[in-house]
């Protein structure tokens, strides 16, 4: 047998990323509710300044500098404690390399963001999964399997994919309780979405601990998701280390200059934020509605909601019969949740007939 290479043992271990569909199983599109893309779009200063970047036969800022300076004035952060990526995810992987590897242990809750297991399989560490609460972070499960070989805790706040919240005096605990050289991530990439006078204070965490980091992106509330854009700020040392690893290059001059743009309209984002929270609530109570014939909606601070079936209509059935009616969801088998789909929040008119469809589907289940 002729010799070829082989990926080291824990990079076999791992199952690719899989991404919302945007097509049937016949290729026919669909309205796409599978992605938690905004349904609003983008800024319409942030499309201009995309429009305008710097030609791209030029390389980027590598330091992303202007995007740094602004994200910093925003937030009352100093600009040296962000780095940039190309969204959070490459980020959330970087943390990973960073800090563990062979023989070391990634902790996080079951039913949480799928990158999380990746980023550690990928560098050889081995994932830890604490049971959840009802689908949501339980802090006492995390903390009875912080072990010596702990070195990465990731908290998704609001989680994907169940929208679950952990208020701030849970933070603060789950942090409190942690040794101090296990470096906690706390993945806010749907920060935005949840009420001001509700924030965690994670990015208070950061700036007074030297072992927190957060992570944001703009491809959720921003609607730049194809950009690409994301950073993480925390101590100096975590921030160095995120900066020796990553590309030098890693974010484009159009990504660069729509996410500055969009920083500057806050109007958009307080605009995507009212329009989610609204039409989630009215979404949710529709769905409530089935409860006799098994649907429940997980509460959700997020810009999509969980839907369980515990009846006799089942999650395949709603995902198909969803489908032929033009929308594609996320049905999540390979996630741990057989019985559950998660529905991004659209237009209203869209969830007006989503919760429809799903009314009908349930009513003729047998």
């Amino acid at each position: 047998m002729a010799r070829v290479p082989l990926p080291k043992p824990w990079i076999e271990a791992i199952h690719a990323y899989v991404p919302g569909k945007s097509v049937g199983a016949d290729g026919k599109p669909l309205v796409k509710l599978s992605a938690n893309e905004n349904p609003l779009g983008s800024s319409p200063a942030a499309l201009a300044a995309r429009a305008d970047a710097q030609a791209p036969s030029r390389y980027p800022d590598p330091g992303s500098n202007a995007l740094r300076a602004a994200i910093g004035a925003l937030g009352g952060i100093s600009p040296d404690r962000v780095v940039m990526g190309t969204g959070s995810d490459e980020l959330l992987n970087l943390i990973v390399q960073g800090y563990a590897g062979p023989g070391d242990e990634v902790l996080f809750s079951r039913h949480s963001f799928a990158v999380y297991e990746i980023a550690a399989r990928r560098c050889g560490a081995e994932p830890v999964i604490a049971p959840d609460a009802d689908y949501g972070c339980d802090v006492d499960a995390l903390l009875a399997l912080v072990s010596p070989r702990t070195r990465v805790v990731f908290l998704a706040n609001p989680n994907n994919p169940t929208g679950s919240y952990l208020p701030r005096g849970e933070v603060a605990r789950l942090h409190a309780a942690l040794p101090a050289d296990v470096v906690l991530v706390i993945d806010q990439a749907y920060a935005e979405y949840v009420a001001p006078e509700d924030d965690d204070r994670a990015l208070e965490l950061a700036a007074e601990h030297a072992n927190v980091l957060v992570t944001r992106t703009f491809s959720k509330i921003y609607g730049l998701a194809g950009e690409r854009v994301g950073w993480a700020t925390g101590a100096p040392g975590l921030i160095e280390t995120l900066n020796r690893i990553r590309g030098p290059f890693n974010v484009t001059n159009t990504a660069q200059a729509a996410a500055l743009a969009a920083l500057g309209d806050q109007d958009f984002v307080v605009r995507s934020r009212e329009h989610n929270r609204a039409v989630r609530a009215r979404f949710a109570a529709s769905i409530e509605a089935l409860g006799n014939h098994g649907l429940r909606p997980l509460p959700s601070e997020a810009n999509f909601v969980l839907v369980l079936f515990e009846g006799r209509l089942k999650a395949g059935q709603a995902y198909e019969g969803l489908a032929e009616a033009g929308f594609i969801v996320r049905w999540m088998p390979n996630h741990g949740l057989p019985d559950a789909l998660r529905i991004t929040i659209g237009t209203a008119e869209e969830m007006d007939r989503v919760a429809a469809v799903l009314r009908d589907l349930a009513e003729a289940a047998k």
